[in-house]
């Protein structure tokens, strides 16, 4: 079954067309190499004339994909403590200041979805573009969050609270996505991938478009903080978690196809976009309820 995931679908592996044992086309890994058996059949390919020759490192393992997912998790983490701690003192925090996080946020999404979909759709998986995702990932994850820690405490109380509630929140979604995953053996159809990725898709333009209106004044509302923005939050994290469950599935299919080590960072680029995703919804959500 192919994969409809532009993260995933650029590899054959991923949607179940090669096997670790058969004749299989990876790009930028030569042409119809007979299995990953002969070290010897490695690096012989020349893609785009002669370029971006790759050398045989392994397959891709579980342990590479978890290896390389924590290690861009990891960069999200470092890049938005960094902002966390650059962008002032909460407690005097001016309303200027506050914009200026939004400001920051805004600018770290726009490079972080840029950038996601260059990683998306191109057929050699880069390390180097995937951590620059991971750095604007934590700039936008950083402001985002100290924005609304501020924006969404009360006078005379004490910010904190939302970082560590969605930090929980999401690490209980993907450890509960992972063991129904697991534990009820969940099949992942031809179907059920197609109305994900298109109530995926539907929901960025709902988002981009309101965004838009947002720049004239005119925005509905989904990107906000009131009934319709957590009901499109609530959304979003159903979606989170139906997307997850796609991720596992296409790291199974892919190590099942025995594709090359280099692979588990474009599993890594496609799970941190989930958690990330997962989180921000999970923060909006926080944030809505404490602000009644």
């Amino acid at each position: 079954m192919e994969s409809r995931n532009p993260v995933f679908s650029r590899v054959d592996g991923f949607n179940g067309r090669g096997t670790a044992s058969g004749n299989a086309t990876y790009p930028g890994y030569g042409q119809q190499q007979a299995g990953y058996g002969d070290p010897s059949q490695w690096g012989t390919g020349a893609p785009g004339g002669g370029h971006d020759v790759q050398v045989d490192q392994g397959r891709m393992t579980l342990d590479s994909v978890v290896q390389k997912t924590a290690v861009t998790l990891g960069v999200v983490v470092l890049a938005a403590v960094a902002t966390w701690f650059l962008t002032g003192d909460m407690d005097t925090m001016t309303q200027a200041q506050l914009n200026g996080l939004y400001g920051i946020s805004l600018v770290g999404a726009i490079g972080g979805f840029a950038l996601g979909m260059v990683n998306s759709f191109k057929k050699i998986v880069s390390p180097g573009l995937v951590l620059v995702y991971a750095v604007l990932q934590g700039v936008f994850v950083g402001a985002f969050s100290k924005a609304l820690e501020v924006a969404f405490t009360q006078p005379g109380q004490e910010p904190g609270g939302l970082v560590i509630g969605a930090v929980v929140g999401t690490m209980a979604a993907v450890a509960g996505t992972l063991a129904a995953y697991k534990f009820f053996n969940i099949q992942v159809g031809t179907r059920f991938r197609k109305w994900v990725v298109a109530a995926g898709m539907g929901f960025l333009a709902v988002t981009l478009f309101d965004l838009v209106l947002g720049f004239f004044g005119a925005e509905i509302g989904f990107n906000g903080f009131g009934p319709l923005g957590l009901l499109m939050s609530v959304v979003g994290l159903g979606l989170g978690v139906l997307f997850l469950i796609l991720d596992f599935d296409f790291v199974e299919r892919g190590i099942a196809a025995g594709l090359p080590e280099r692979e588990s960072w474009r599993a890594a680029f496609g799970l941190t976009a989930t958690i990330v995703f997962i989180y921000i919804e999970i923060l909006r959500i926080l944030a809505i309820l404490r602000g009644d």
